[in-house]
């Protein structure tokens, strides 16, 4: 099952409204939600600080950020998950 990694922090309502979107995107469990707390990782803290939610593919193609937009995130998803 491919992965798509959620990077996010605690105390963001953005970043709770993204996974919910996210989450109802992933209803027939087409791909694994992995979230990554960018307080967790130095590396992941200094690039996406500013941008999270940030919602990344395993190639790490970023494919929404900030406000995520469930027809955008849609849209890369089904390109992604069905070519």
């Amino acid at each position: 099952m491919s992965k798509l990694y959620f990077y996010t922090k605690t105390g963001c309502p953005l970043c709770d409204k993204g996974l919910e979107i996210l989450q109802k995107i992933n209803e027939r469990s087409t791909f694994e939600i992995v979230e990554r707390d960018i307080y967790s990782n130095d590396e992941w803290l200094e690039k996406y600080q500013i941008r999270i939610p940030v919602i990344e593919d395993e190639t790490g193609d970023v494919l929404d950020e900030g406000i995520i937009s469930s027809l955008t995130l849609k849209q890369k998803i089904n390109k992604k998950f069905t070519c």
